[in-house]
Formats: C-alpha cells, structure tokens, sequence
C-alpha cells in the first residue's frame, strides 16, 4: 500500500529516472493529420505555422482535474502553451520541471500555461502527478480523448502523441506544436517569437 510521503518519493524516484531515458513519446496514433495547414517543422522539432495560414482550434473547455470549470477561449490575448499530458507518461514526468519553469518565469507577461490530462483510469494519480511535480497551472481532465479529438481537429497541429504541447497565439489561433518532451529553452525558443508578434 503506497503511502501520500512514499508517493511523492516515487514519484520523485520516477522523475529522476525518466530523465535518464530517452524523451521519446509515450504513444502514437492520436487524431490524424500531418503537421497541418502551412506547418514546417524546424529544427527543435517543433512544428510551426505563418501567421496568416493559422486556424483556431475547436472547444477546448470542461472539467479541471480539481473539478473547475476552465474554458481556453477566454484566455486569447495570451499566448497559450496547452501541454499534453498524461501521469503514467516517463516522458511527460521528465519534461514536467521544464514545463513548471517557464510557467513561472512567464507568469504576468502575457503567457497562460494549461494542461490537458488524458488517458487515465482516474484522478488519483494525475493529482499527485499534479501536486508531486508542483504544476502552477490548470489541467483539463480528458480521460478518453474526447476533448483532443473534438477540439484538434484533423489537418490541424494536433497533439497525436503523449506528451505533445500545442502553441496558440493571441488571436487564439493554433500557432506551433511539439510531438515530444521538450525542454525549458525550447520553450522559450517557441514563445518569444510569440510575444513579439504585432
């Protein structure tokens, strides 16, 4: 029987070694397509597309995994980094510390950071996933897909694999996306750009 302090300390033991692994995703096979309209992957591996061949994204709204209701419209005029995410994942847990520093680092420069739970038989564990990694933002719970399915559509960027990080530009608009765990400087690499668009 896992204790909540053993719990942090596995998941503590499951950071450590899911650095140790090669970030590769956990999973393929998500909602079909390619890199999507006007989409040219660059050399981080992060796919991107020219401002004026962007689409909006479907409704991506409903339940956090602590039982809020969050709808990601409501933060356009922010860039939007939507991390995929699942607790299960070793790369998801490797690229989590990433994902917590540029969250901070950002916060109040016009940068919302969400999540999008998936593939889990519960909340227990993407809760301490949650709490365990010290996650500063919201994660939307989506245990069958049904939120990514309907809200990327195909032909879009799309997250196809666990972890994928999606990038929304001001208006909202689909703008980037990474199909692997990436790291703080690529984040960074993704969102000033953003930033600095007119």
């Amino acid at each position: 029987m896992t204790t909540p302090g053993s719990r942090g300390a596995v998941l503590t033991t499951l950071v450590a070694l899911a650095a140790t692994l090669s970030l590769t995703a956990c999973e393929t096979g998500g909602p079909g397509g390619g890199t999507g309209r006007g989409g040219a992957v660059g050399a981080a591996g992060v796919s991107t597309v020219p401002k004026g061949q962007r689409v909006l994204p479907g409704e991506l709204k409903g339940e956090t995994l602590d039982e809020k209701r969050l709808d990601i419209a409501e933060s356009r005029g922010q860039i939007v980094v939507i991390n995929v995410w699942g607790s299960w994942c070793p790369p998801c847990i490797a690229e989590a510390p990433h994902f917590v520093e540029v969250a901070k680092e950002t916060e109040g420069k016009g940068v919302a950071f969400i999540g999008i739970d998936t593939r889990e038989s519960g909340r227990i564990a993407p809760l301490a996933f949650q709490k365990d990694l010290g996650l500063p933002y919201p994660s939307l719970y989506d245990p069958t897909g049904r939120l990514i399915l309907n809200g990327f559509p195909k032909g879009t960027l799309n997250p196809q694999t666990l972890p994928s990080t999606i990038f929304l530009d001001r208006d909202g608009k689909i703008a980037a996306r990474a199909l692997r765990a990436i790291s703080a400087d690529t984040l960074r690499k993704v969102i000033e750009p953003l930033l600095a668009e007119k």
